[in-house]
């Protein structure tokens, strides 16, 4: 049995996200958590909200509301909608915890013994409209580099370059949208990341198995133009984790808070304490996943994140990591995604473009979205959610295939042989000749898992769901028990247990229809398929069972139209 810490990039506070961000992190890292419990390993799967920084004193300035309030209330949310997505976290966090906030303190420290942090007078850029000094993302301006005319000061999220706000063309307040700025003098500290471009280098060298987009993306920050550059730390905000060197003040920095994207990556190791200390666990049991020194050398640690997160968790997060010199875990694997586009241009929070995950729970179950996205997940390339594609995607995948299926051979049963599995002959040529094939085909599936090639893991997965009703149909036990109501006995009774089958295989993707699946053939049997023979004797003859009610309607055209036509891109 293997080990595995699971992370995903941590959602911000500020509102309810949309489709794109949960394909783009929450989701795939739920599948393959999913699949690794499945197959009997220790999983540790850890997510939070992401809390500091003006987006949630702004948006909690909106809401009237004080900013604590604020994030405890949409944090609320959040893990409410989490829980109703089916997203098996084992433990859903806060970056505004107190154990994030000691961790986060704790790290600067050892980053300034180090001698990694230098502090820094620099000009910063201060709106008269806003009355406010504004952080980077808070300067919305043209880049330099691509043209984008909504880059933002830390970063253009169109081609990713690391920006400074004066580096923008006309330049104005993301908050008020006023150009009344002006440069005044601040003291801030900066991590001295440049120092070990090298290692970082020779780290991110060592990782061959990652995605071609994760590493590209490091490369071209640690080598393109200037290369890599220190990077402030520390913000002019009251919102945010207080800056101190371990438990002691910091001189000159009274009154400032870390930076979000200092204090956020830390909670990924903050949430597992958070995680003990919930549970009345000793420091221990946390320790055995983040400290190589007390246990966390055998785990397999795996990040998942859309392709704008990348830079700072293969580059900042690890320099923080690794300029403390303490015996922290590293991550392992870092799968990337592209983005998924809406209908014809982009989803964005700030703009209230998308279906988000709130409205899409009020049209269909959990399962129906997450079977679409992962199945059209944005590896390779940037991919687009249309309701068109939506709908033919249900209908064929879910609604004729795996959930005609059911319907179909259950019903059966039940009309001929009543709620029981029936017979105990032996099985035939042909159903020797599927269980061959499921052996390849689900051998496939757990390569395609274990890799986490999320789309070619559903490919195989709908394709062993078609070898079920492609054998129902040759078979056609409603003919063969006209002429041999025994061997229509056998051909049924390998399809109740295919039921089983599926349920077990598809609980990644569709954990809520999985449990259905098993409850109707009423069964607790889980257990992975290792020997296909054997799962497909399961359920032997005599074991009861029941008919199911339809797992998946079909999306009619009225309702794909009326649809479309009430999500047009922005969030009422």
């Amino acid at each position: 049995m293997a080990r595995i810490l699971i992370t995903s990039a941590i959602p911000y506070i500020n509102g309810i996200k949309h489709l794109g961000n949960l394909i783009g992190s929450q989701l795939p890292a739920d599948l393959y958590a999913r699949y690794l419990r499945g197959r009997g390993n220790e999983v540790m799967f850890l997510c939070a909200t992401d809390e500091h920084g003006t987006p949630a004193e702004l948006a909690a300035a909106k809401a009237g509301k004080p900013v604590a309030e604020y994030c405890a209330d949409m944090y609320a949310v959040q893990a409410d909608i989490a829980k109703r997505f089916g997203l098996s976290f084992d433990h859903f966090g806060r970056s505004s915890s107190e154990q994030n906030r000691n961790l986060t303190q704790h790290f600067a420290g050892k980053l300034d013994e180090a001698g990694l942090i230098r502090e820094v007078s620099e000009k910063q850029v201060y709106s008269n409209a806003d009355g406010r000094f504004l952080p980077d993302r808070y300067i919305e301006g043209t880049c330099p580099n691509c043209g984008y005319d909504r880059a933002r000061g830390d970063q253009c999220e169109n081609c990713t370059k690391q920006l400074d706000p004066t580096d923008l063309i006309e330049p104005r307040s993301a908050i008020s949208g006023s150009t009344d700025l002006e440069v005044r003098e601040t003291k801030h500290l900066y991590l001295r990341q440049s120092t070990m471009k090298d290692q970082l280098d020779a780290w991110i060298d060592s990782k061959t198995d990652w995605p071609i987009l994760t590493t590209s993306i490091a490369k071209k920050w640690l080598h393109d133009g200037d290369g890599l550059r220190d990077r402030g730390i520390t913000r002019d905000l009251d919102w945010g984790v207080p800056v101190k060197k371990g438990d002691q003040d910091w001189p000159g920095m009274e009154g400032k808070v870390f930076y979000v994207w200092f204090d956020a990556p830390i909670e990924y190791i903050a949430c597992a304490k958070e995680w003990a200390d919930a549970n009345g666990r000793p420091d221990a049991d946390w320790e055995r996943w983040w400290r190589t020194d007390k246990g966390a050398d055998d785990v397999r640690y795996v990040q998942f994140m859309g392709k704008d997160n990348v830079p700072f968790h293969t580059l900042s997060f690890p320099a923080t990591i690794l300029g403390s010199g303490e015996p922290w875990k590293m991550v392992d694997h870092l799968k990337s995604f592209n983005y998924l586009n809406y209908d014809g241009g982009q989803f964005s929070t700030s703009q209230g473009r998308g279906v988000f995950m709130d409205q899409a729970l009020e049209l269909l179950p959990a399962d129906y979205w997450r079977w679409w996205l992962l199945s059209h997940a944005p590896e390779s390339s940037d991919s687009e959610f249309t309701w068109d594609n939506f709908q033919q995607s249900v209908n064929k995948d879910l609604a004729d295939v795996l959930g005609n299926f059911v319907s179909r051979i259950t019903k059966f049963c039940r009309s001929k042989f009543g709620e029981s599995v029936p017979g105990d002959g032996e099985y035939g040529e042909r159903e020797q000749a599927l269980i061959a094939e499921l052996t390849r085909r689900i051998r496939a599936y757990e390569g395609f898992m274990e890799t986490m090639e999320v789309r070619k893991s559903a490919q195989e997965l709908r394709a062993i769901w078609v070898a079920g009703n492609e054998y129902l149909q040759t078979a056609a036990p409603w003919s063969t028990f006209k002429e041999d109501p025994a061997q229509a006995a056998a051909q049924v009774r390998m399809g109740l247990n295919l039921i089983r089958l599926y349920a077990v295989l598809s609980a990644p993707f569709i954990p809520d229809t999985s449990a259905k699946m098993l409850s109707a053939m009423n069964t607790l049997d889980t257990s992975w398929p290792d020997d296909v023979d054997a799962a497909l004797r399961a359920l032997p003859a005599g074991h009861d069972f029941a008919v199911p009610d339809v797992l998946f309607a079909k999306v009619t055209d009225e309702q794909s139209e009326d649809w479309q036509n009430r999500f047009s891109g922005t969030r009422k």
